[in-house]
């Protein structure tokens, strides 16, 4: 596996330009190995966001350097892929958070028999924040961190939950 080596350096006044590029960096997933170094896999999910994190910082008056890289051996390759899937296993794991969160919600709902179509909304918009955030999680997830899968019968999981709430939503309002 090759990987992409970004050295940032961006002022430090004003900080929004920094903050801009940090948090671009954080979107697209790469890992971060000291002070203004990132990593990510040489892959082309990633071009993008290599592309805005060099504009974001050309905007503060700051560069990136992109540098091609491997491991120098077995040991520092395999040490590399661990630092990326631990991260993304982290985001998997904040991923399921909102799943149950999402499940509690809809439980709530029917526990309180909240079956207005407002509510039907805010649910389907909370639900396509997750189909959205699954999507780009399985993208830069490159290595299949271990609770990947898990995340993505959660998601299952919450459509079926949601489809039962709005059958019930539709029910209550043609009851009345």
């Amino acid at each position: 596996m090759r990987w992409l080596v970004l050295v940032v350096r961006v002022p430090a006044e004003p900080t929004r330009h920094r903050v801009a590029v940090w948090r671009e960096l954080r979107r697209v997933g790469a890992v971060s190995l000291g002070q203004g170094a990132w990593i990510v896999p040489d892959a082309p999910v990633f071009a993008d966001g290599i592309t805005r994190t060099i504009e974001l910082a050309d905007r503060g008056d700051g560069e990136v350097v992109v540098l091609t890289a491997a491991g120098r051996g077995e040991t520092d390759a395999a040490r590399l892929e661990a630092l990326f899937t631990a991260e993304r296993h982290d985001e998997w794991v904040e991923f399921l958070s909102d799943c149950a969160k999402f499940d509690a919600e809809i439980t709530k709902e029917i526990r309180i028999r909240k079956f207005t179509l407002a509510e039907l909304e805010e649910e389907e918009q909370s639900l396509e924040r997750l189909r959205r955030w699954h999507r780009e999680l399985t993208a830069r997830d490159v290595f299949s961190a271990s609770n990947a899968a898990e995340a993505g019968q959660q998601l299952k999981h919450c459509t079926e939950r949601l489809t039962d709430y709005t059958e019930r939503v539709f029910a209550a309002l043609h009851e009345m």
